[in-house]
């Protein structure tokens, strides 16, 4: 496992120490390892919805070059 040495602005700080001490999480670590992996799940749905919304190229070449 990896260590990442990340500066906390006071106000972030003393979020996290509230959301620990009302036990959203058992520490810190625990906590920035949630927040870290909810972020990529959402990227993960944000790239999925963006390649549903890219044009598709599926059909007759001809018809598609006139399109351009």
């Amino acid at each position: 496992m990896t260590t990442l040495s990340v500066p906390l602005s006071s106000d972030l700080r003393a979020r996290i120490k509230h959301y620990v001490s009302q036990g959203d999480a058992p520490n810190d670590a625990a906590l920035a390892r949630k927040a870290i992996q909810k972020y990529l799940e959402e990227k993960a749905v944000e790239d999925v919805l963006k390649a549903q919304k890219e044009p598709s190229l599926c059909g007759d070449l001809d018809e598609l070059s006139e399109k351009l």
